[in-house]
């Protein structure tokens, strides 16, 4: 009589561990996107198979291998543009976080705050994407090198009507201003309202490329928003803005909408 190795009892547990492990990641990569929720199906369908194969129901087990085999391409060719975003995130994610200390961190903090409030006040549009884990070269080199260290009067004069700088973002990256007049790229994301403005796109499409921190002050209404991941935080006076931007920067404490 053969006896199984404890090894050969453990396996299937471990590779259905490891699978939805990935799955979660996967998820939690998508989070925000429309793929989001097409994912979330997939799951379900997935324990469906699962419970089906160990209560032998062949004909649903037949047409749900049937359902994967025809659907993986078509789920391809529907979100190759989330698909397409994600896979450049992943390149563009590196191993290194901000090297800045806290207080550093901090002083950041209160001269981009400071001066977003200053502009929203005028009444005067402002785009800022603060960098966290991903790199953003490719944004910098598109706009104005400035490679200046960060303060509230020098934000504020960038952004004045006035400045031959004024438009597209800026970049900060540690505790300097990288760049600006930065082109950031408009979300396709087709549940945005269409009389949502350039800068907001900018904002929010630069937040589903990326993982930057991206503070806008809007021109018309004196709002000041965070966006991040995806999605816009209204925000409600300077000190939110300042505790919230620290919030996402410390990724032990879970952000605040």
């Amino acid at each position: 009589m053969h006896i199984a190795h404890p090894v050969e009892f453990i396996k299937p547990f471990v590779e259905i561990a490891i699978l939805w492990f990935v799955f979660y990641r996967i998820l939690l990569f998508f989070q925000g996107t429309r793929a989001f929720q097409v994912l979330k199906g997939i799951a379900y369908l997935i324990i469906a198979l699962l419970i089906s194969q160990l209560l032998g129901f062949t004909v649903l087990n037949w047409l749900l291998k049937n359902f994967f085999s025809i659907w993986i391409v078509a789920i391809v060719v529907i979100f190759q543009h989330e698909l397409r975003s994600g896979l450049a995130r992943l390149g563009q994610q590196h191993l290194f976080s901000i090297s800045l200390g806290e207080s550093e961190i901090r002083a950041v903090i209160e001269e981009v705050a400071e001066a977003v409030y200053k502009l929203a006040k005028r009444k005067t549009g402002c785009l800022i994407a603060i960098e966290r884990q991903m790199k953003l070269t490719m944004y910098i080199e598109s706009g104005v090198l400035l490679d200046s260290k960060i303060t509230s009067p020098l934000l504020e004069s960038i952004f004045i009507v006035q400045s031959p700088l004024h438009d597209g973002g800026v970049v900060v990256c540690g505790e300097r201003i990288a760049a600006t007049s930065c082109l950031f790229p408009l979300s396709e994301n087709p549940s945005v309202s269409k009389t949502v403005g350039t800068r907001h796109r900018a904002a929010l499409g630069l937040s589903e490329h990326t993982d930057a921190v991206i503070v806008m002050a809007s021109e018309e209404t004196g709002d000041v928003s965070v966006v991040v991941d995806g999605r816009f935080i209204k925000i409600d006076n300077q000190q939110h803005l300042e505790s919230l931007i620290k919030e996402l920067f410390n990724p032990s404490q879970k952000v605040k909408a």
